[in-house]
């Protein structure tokens, strides 16, 4: 994997947005909200980090993975995933149409390169993202698993109960993140379900835990998934808290719960548009 530098990863930003916000435009279906919030940790995975390869192999043997747990943020993953090479940008147009790869959720029954498993039911993630580090370390496969879920998750029991197994397995090969933008489908998770102090939780069940305090900021979000890794190999499995603002990007959106699932108007598109600089080509 070619690393990129920070400008080549704001271009790329610019341009997944720009692909976020016309996929959920183009069926009127999905959910820009987070998606747009969580751009700048997919691209900086992607771009900059993971050692990974488009010609897809299922088992990932000797590369890094990644698992989105909170899959209904599927338009960010699915464009990271064609602009870095895994499938054809144009086969964006068909996100969430009958018949496509690109379903709301991600799901494997398609074969859509990148995609090891259907996510979307949340809580499920994690336990599954311990499960193929476990195996990595059976097989002296030295490489990371990665995987990221969102803090309204948080209220799911399995979360909990994945985050005792790993300290208690020592599975030091992966990193976790949690999107902590304090938004749900409902409204902000201080009223929906106050999730308290996160880190101190995490801690407690034995986590390494670190903290990215602005997690749009591209320097931000690299150096934290840098000293993240850093982290690794010492028996413990590391979390990085990663402070997000949903909406990110597209003014109108920014930081409200209110675009969680909902599609931009034509009218919307066009200012949306207007905010975000193609850079690689529109699909």
């Amino acid at each position: 994997m070619e690393k990129h530098s920070i400008e080549q990863l704001e271009d790329i930003c610019s341009q997944v947005r720009r692909d976020i916000v016309r996929m959920v435009h183009g069926v009127q279906s999905g959910h820009p909200g987070a998606s747009l919030g969580c751009t700048e940790f997919f691209v900086s995975l992607y771009f900059n980090q993971m050692n990974h390869n488009s010609s897809f192999n299922m088992d990932g043997t000797g590369e890094d993975i990644f698992f989105l747990s909170n899959g209904h943020i599927s338009p960010v993953w699915y464009s990271v995933l064609a602009r870095s090479g895994y499938f054809d940008p144009k086969e964006m147009s068909t996100f969430r149409k009958i018949n496509s790869r690109l379903q709301g959720h991600p799901a494997t029954e398609e074969n859509l390169p990148g995609i090891r498993i259907a996510s979307g039911s949340l809580g499920q993630g994690l336990s599954v993202a311990i499960g193929a580090a476990l195996a990595k370390k059976l097989n002296k496969d030295n490489s990371t698993v990665y995987m990221l879920m969102g803090d309204g998750e948080q209220q799911e029991g399995q979360v909990w109960e994945a985050a005792m197994a790993g300290p208690h397995h020592k599975v030091d090969n992966l990193i976790a993140t949690i999107d902590v933008n304090r938004q749900q489908i409902d409204g902000p998770t201080d009223l929906i379900m106050n999730l308290l102090d996160l880190k101190a939780k995490w801690e407690a069940f034995g986590w390494e835990v670190i903290e990215t305090k602005k997690g749009n900021d591209l320097r931000e979000v690299v150096a934290g998934l840098e000293k993240a890794k850093s982290l690794l190999g010492n028996g413990r499995p590391v979390l990085n808290l990663l402070h997000t603002e949903m909406g990110y990007g597209v003014d109108f959106m920014v930081g409200t719960h209110k675009w969680h699932g909902i599609a931009p108007s034509d009218e919307q598109l066009a200012t949306a548009l207007t905010q975000l600089e193609e850079t690689l080509g529109d699909f």
